[in-house]
């Protein structure tokens, strides 16, 4: 498969040969699914915790007596009914992951780039680079004709581009270490560099 590349600037920089095993399959709307699934479970925090009844720290005396008061029988006041009580059947830390198999995984990715490659909302530039003013970039953006945009470089990303980048709304920038399927489908459109398509390739030889 036959893909073009431009410039930063919008021109026309000649064509580049992908793999149809990473960027002509046929994209599947459930394994991507999965992998969203599994990706967002993995970062939820799971850090929500509220105490039960056995771990406050108060009185265990009877504070009122077991007859004559006209009121309900109690013990002590870490009783979920009373304020500052312990709370039953609260939230409690735990992780939220789940595995999914490493191929799957995988074939996640190149479903995705694939996805994209279907839609046309994939773009390849021969370099990410920019004299670091976010008002050049956005001028480079226009050429190009991005606004929601995700941009894949190669092992090191161009220090100047990412603090260009940072300042501008639905821009995301990462090195080829930090491609992911939720970053890629949450973005309207993927810019890959050539240093990025290789070392796809690579990565999936």
């Amino acid at each position: 498969m036959e893909l073009s590349i431009k410039t930063i600037n919008g021109k026309n920089a000649g064509k580049l040969t992908v793999s149809d095993a990473v960027f002509g399959l046929e994209p599947r709307e459930d394994i991507l699914a999965r992998m969203v699934r599994y990706q967002l479970a993995k970062r939820q925090a799971g850090t929500h915790k509220a105490k039960t009844r056995n771990e406050l720290t108060a009185t265990g005396k009877k504070f009122v007596r077991q007859k004559g008061s006209g009121g309900a029988r109690h013990g002590d006041k870490k009783a979920p009914q009373f304020r500052g009580g312990g709370k039953p059947f609260g939230p409690i830390a735990r992780d939220h992951s789940h595995d999914l198999p490493k191929k799957i995984r995988a074939l996640a990715l190149k479903l995705a780039l694939s996805s994209k490659v279907k839609s046309e909302r994939l773009v390849i530039v021969d370099d990410a680079s920019c004299d670091g003013k976010t008002k050049s970039l956005k001028t480079n953006l226009s050429d190009l004709g991005l606004s929601n945009v995700l941009f894949v470089d190669g092992q090191v990303v161009n220090e100047q581009f990412l603090l260009a980048s940072r300042n501008i709304p639905n821009v995301d920038v990462l090195p080829i270490q930090g491609i992911n399927v939720y970053d890629i489908l949450r973005r309207d459109t993927l810019v890959l560099t050539k240093a990025a398509v290789e070392a796809l390739e690579e990565r999936f030889k």
